[in-house]
């Protein structure tokens, strides 16, 4: 098993204890909503602390119902999840890329800028070195 698949394999793990521990050990059973979320606990802890406070700001839009707001939830976070795989594959994708053009460079050192400007003067007939586009050479040569 090579380094990495280990990593991955360790990550996998860690986060599959910190889904499934909170509820194997019963972590908060003693409470009426045991995994609401940071606003719901910020909210008591507010109303307990200072009774008559009144927010400033009122939302823009209240969902008629905790599972519209459960999926409106997961929504954004598989668009969140989409746009960090799309830039992370990209980056991977483009470093990919400059390793194989730096691989390809260092294999055919006479292939480098002279070999694409000889091909852009003959109108993509051949190239500088007399080599037709099939990799068969031409007569000139």
């Amino acid at each position: 098993m090579s380094r990495n698949a280990k990593i991955n394999t360790l990550l996998v793990l860690i986060v599959v204890a910190l889904a499934v521990l909170p509820l194997a050990l019963g972590l908060g059973d003693h409470k009426e909503e045991p995994f609401t979320g940071a606003d719901a606990q910020a909210e008591t802890a507010i109303t307990e602390l200072e009774p008559d406070y009144e927010p400033w700001f009122s939302p823009l839009y209240e969902p008629p119902s905790g599972e519209v707001e459960s999926a409106l939830f997961a929504v954004q976070a598989a668009l969140g999840a989409g746009v960090l795989a799309y830039y992370f594959g990209l980056h991977k994708g483009r470093r990919q890329g400059e390793a194989r053009a730096a691989a390809a460079a260092a294999a055919d050192p006479g292939a480098g800028d002279a070999g694409d400007a000889g091909d852009a003067a003959s109108g993509g007939a051949g190239v500088a070195d007399g080599t037709a586009p099939g990799g068969s050479t031409t007569a000139a040569s």
